[in-house]
């Protein structure tokens, strides 16, 4: 019976012991080479969905479009997992109306940043990206509003949601 304990408690272990030797050599130890002093960092949903869309943002660049969806799909059901781990998150709303509206769904990315929204009505990412979907879905009017609301904040989401609005005055003139 002291046998079967022994050979468990070897067996189930940490490698936390090792026979007299501290260096990392390996020699008389068997704890894994690994620094203490970096914790591993544990990638959730909503970063690597982050990476997701930082990557799909340059294959759009690159007129990659099919690799660029496949990503947006990718972090949408990321999207979700997190949305599910944190639903009153307006970062993640964010993102969710933002693979959307990439995807061509604008109902439902109007719904998540209309969520978005309710949590945090000043949100630069989600005003700017909402007055995206107004001007891509030809509702002017809503998208100068959330122009507005971005007016004072001397950010780079009034600047390219102007942009966007001024290049669509432009060319319909």
């Amino acid at each position: 019976m002291k046998i079967i304990l022994i050979i468990y408690i070897l067996l189930f272990s940490s490698y936390a012991f090792a026979a007299g030797n501290s260096g990392n050599d390996g020699v008389g130890s068997i704890q894994p080479k690994t620094s203490i002093s970096k914790p591993v960092e544990k990638i959730t949903p909503y970063k690597s969905a982050e990476k997701n869309i930082l990557k799909a943002k340059k294959y759009e660049k690159k007129n990659k479009s099919k690799k660029a969806l496949d990503l947006y799909e990718d972090a949408f059901k990321k999207l979700l997992k997190a949305n599910k781990q944190d639903p009153f998150n307006p970062d993640i709303l964010n993102y969710l109306g933002f693979v959307n509206r990439k995807l061509g769904n604008f109902n439902d990315a109007e719904i998540y940043y209309i969520l978005g929204l309710e949590i945090n009505p000043n949100h630069l990412g989600i005003n700017e990206y909402l007055g995206e979907l107004y001007v891509v879905t030809n509702r002017m009017n809503l998208a100068k509003e959330r122009l507005e609301v971005l007016r004072n904040c001397n950010c780079e989401e009034f600047q390219e949601l102007k942009e966007i609005i001024d290049g669509i005055r432009k060319s319909k003139n």
